[in-house]
């Protein structure tokens, strides 16, 4: 199975490299399932329904989200009627929409897909970890799904590297998100699972983490607040993880981080050419 999870959409340019790029990556590499995190997609903070539909017409079978999920109130309403918006599963109960959904693939597979949100240096929230293990308990990988894929969107990489290591050989792969720089850790774990501590972003890379350089700027030299953050709106670089997943597992074969467009150097899997 040929899997591809894209990083934090940013703002318009960054909407405008996937919903541009994705299709003819699905076709050239023959992908059976997307996964896109899309919530800096709108203006950089949150989603709308508009553009969940744009990400999903362009080839997403999922879109995760994270810490901004329901910034556009408008999300609070329209991810109950989108079972392929996911929300972090370890956000308080009652929360609109659900952490978690089992998809099929374009080859047949069962794909459970689990947003979750980590903790340190961010809001507190119910463990990512115990939640997570009850999803992956509940539906096991080769019982309940084919395929389990975990985005974990959180900004300490211990954090990360150790939800990896609790989940390694129970899911398919877990890639971190918000930090929105690519990492160079991409490996498949000792027992079998996809690792990468940030996928980083599809966006203007000639930013600060997506936003126009002066605002974030002046607040670290200033600590005054004198516009708003807005997304950067220069050529987007698409960034992302390829997993190449063993049918008769559900675990990884092989990874490689996907790279095209924007300031940053190119990168491209071997294993699909």
């Amino acid at each position: 199975m040929r899997f591809l999870f894209l990083g934090d959409v940013v703002g318009r340019s960054g909407r405008k490299v996937v919903i541009e790029t994705l299709p003819k990556l699905i076709a050239r590499y023959k992908l059976d399932f997307v996964v896109v995190n899309g919530e800096n997609a709108a203006g950089g903070f949150g989603i709308t329904e508009s553009i969940t539909n744009e990400l999903l017409t362009a080839g997403a079978d999922c879109v995760t989200l994270g810490n901004h999920a329901f910034d556009q109130k408008e999300a609070l309403v329209f991810i109950a009627r989108q079972p392929q918006l996911i929300r972090p599963i370890n956000f308080p109960k009652g929360t609109p929409g659900a952490g978690a959904g089992l998809f099929k693939a374009k080859n047949g597979a069962e794909v459970l897909v689990i947003n979750a949100m980590g903790r340190v240096f961010m809001t507190e929230l119910d463990c990512p970890f115990r939640a997570i293990d009850a999803a992956t308990t509940a539906c096991k990988l080769g019982e309940g799904a084919d395929v389990i894929f975990v985005d974990f969107h959180a900004e300490a990489t211990s954090e990360k590297e150790a939800l990896g290591h609790f989940l390694d050989g129970r899911v398919t792969g877990v890639v971190g998100t918000h930090t929105h720089v690519p990492t160079a850790d991409h490996r498949v774990l000792p027992h079998g699972t996809a690792y990468m501590s940030d996928g980083g972003m599809c966006g203007d890379y000639h930013s600060v983490l997506g936003m126009d350089i002066e605002e974030p700027v002046n607040r670290f030299l200033t600590r005054i607040p004198r516009a708003r953050f807005e997304p950067a709106e220069g050529p987007a670089t698409l960034s992302g993880l390829c997993i190449d997943v063993d049918d008769s597992s559900g675990l990884a074969r092989a990874v490689a981080p996907l790279r095209l467009g924007g300031v940053l150097a190119p990168a491209e899997p071997q294993f699909w050419t």
